[in-house]
């Protein structure tokens, strides 16, 4: 069983990454949708996959994906969130908290796109991990937060520019980092979102209310 990383967020939070080195046929789950191109429907599995071994009685037949393409539960009984990027499958599950999670692999195209999703005042704000790590994985931080934020708003129609605004420096706190996020769309609060780096990938995560 491949487990890369998983956490116990809370006692009603957990998440996990698998690394995919099964074929298709071990993940025995339900899709939703037609998925025509093989690795991605083998993502796709993984991660549903992941939510069961999160939480063993998590409904996989009664998932509905919604307008914008988020999975979810009627009912609400489980709130979930899933991410895959490579050979990376990631989900987090909560039974209270409204959930987002993001991997990315860091590649030099989201340093040179980082004005797309990062304002100049936020570049100010990022001056201090500059001296921490290279500029693609300071870029990739805050692509996998915005990224992160963005599914836990779960609606849709967010200029990860205009909407999400880093409003500190990310605090690093026991090998991971903590971004306080402005959410601007509709909701107008701060966020909080957990960043942990598990070479080769980037983990991000919101759970909260």
């Amino acid at each position: 069983m491949p487990i890369f990383y998983q956490q116990e967020v809370d006692n009603d939070t957990r998440l996990a990454v698998w690394e995919i080195t099964e074929e298709e046929p071990f993940f025995n789950v339900p899709l939703q949708r037609d998925i025509s191109h093989p690795h991605k429907r083998l993502q796709h599995r993984a991660g549903r996959y992941l939510l069961r071994h999160l939480f063993p009685e998590f409904p996989l037949e009664l998932i509905l994906v919604a307008d914008t393409r988020r999975p979810f539960l009627e009912d609400e009984a489980y709130h979930f969130s899933i991410s895959h990027c490579g050979p990376y499958a990631a989900a987090i599950v909560s039974t209270r908290h409204r959930v987002g999670i993001d991997i990315e692999i860091p590649v030099e195209k989201v340093q040179r796109i980082r004005a797309k999703f990062i304002a100049p005042e936020e570049e100010t704000r990022l001056n201090g991990l500059q001296a921490q790590m290279p500029p693609v994985w300071n870029a990739t931080l805050v692509w996998s937060a915005k990224e992160a934020a963005f599914k836990w708003y779960g609606a849709g129609q967010v200029d990860f520019r205009r909407d999400m605004s880093i409003e500190e420096s990310p605090e690093e706190r026991d090998g991971a980092f903590l971004t306080a996020l402005h959410f601007g769309k509709e909701i107008g609060r701060r966020i909080g979102v957990h960043t942990r780096f598990l070479p080769p990938l980037a983990l991000s995560f919101v759970a909260g209310d």
